[in-house]
């Protein structure tokens, strides 16, 4: 039997949402989901990261116009989302990737709890030195010596959240 409370019900109703309708994301809601963000799990306690918000829709297309360019990914737009938060970690950190996995899945959560949709955008962790990112990077305050591991593209769906879907994976109890 599977218990159930509210933070049990934003893991199970949690979906990636691919079509954002317009409506931007407050600001009190990206600060609450940048700061639990920033209270996730870190590799010894080190928190060698940093949260950038963008809610500039020209940004936003600015960072999609260079992952198609440099990835050959025409029309490449991460669904359209009003929000963005970028975790960002120093590239010597060896939790970096782990780090930003924990964070980036506690604002998945707390967006979905807050009716939020999200999605992993994970396009960016080997492009992050390409000059034209880098520069956009510099304006955005995101340090040099960071890498991008992953995005949460956010907003309210537009057809609303999907359904259950079957879960694969395996539950074994080794007793």
């Amino acid at each position: 039997m599977i218990l159930k409370n509210e933070t049990i019900e934003a893991i199970l109703t949690r979906r990636s949402i691919r079509s954002f309708s317009e409506t931007p994301v407050s600001k009190d809601i990206l600060e609450t989901l940048a700061e639990c963000g920033r209270h996730a799990p870190s590799g010894m306690g080190l928190q060698t990261w940093k949260f950038t918000v963008v809610t500039n829709g020209a940004v936003i297309r600015e960072i999609c116009r260079i992952v198609e360019k440099e990835l050959d990914r025409p029309g490449y737009d991460m669904y359209r989302p009003t929000a963005l938060i970028i975790p960002s970690n120093e590239k010597s950190s060896p939790y970096g990737p782990e780090d930003n996995a924990c964070a980036l899945e506690n604002i998945f959560l707390a967006a979905r709890s807050l009716g939020v949709g999200s999605v992993w955008i994970n396009q960016l962790r080997n492009i992050c030195d390409v000059p034209e990112l880098r520069s956009l990077f510099n304006r955005m305050e995101i340090p040099a010596d960071h890498v991008v591991f992953g995005i949460a593209a956010l907003g309210y769906p537009a057809d609303g959240f999907p359904g259950d879907k079957e879960r694969k994976g395996i539950v074994h109890w080794a007793e």
